[in-house]
């Protein structure tokens, strides 16, 4: 992720399941502490504006399609 992200990056209606807003989702893109790869999408663990740790997911075509308050199974270090 880089300060040009937004440029790239959509979203799917399931990005917003979980209450998290598109600004939030945003910071939390744009301030990456980790990010964890998998086939077919990234999971970003970034702050919200309020500093709460975020799990954000992109897939391979740029779409957020997850975001939710990060669970400790994406805080633990392998």
């Amino acid at each position: 992720m880089n300060d040009n992200y937004n440029y790239h990056v959509g979203f799917e209606p399931s990005a917003f399941k979980h209450g998290v807003g598109r600004d939030d989702i945003d910071h939390a893109l744009s301030n990456p502490i980790v990010i964890h790869y998998y086939e077919g999408y990234v999971m970003v663990i970034g702050p919200s504006r309020s500093g709460d740790l975020l799990e954000v997911a992109v897939n391979v075509s740029g779409r957020v399609f997850h975001a939710m308050k990060a669970r400790p199974k994406y805080l633990r270090r392998r």
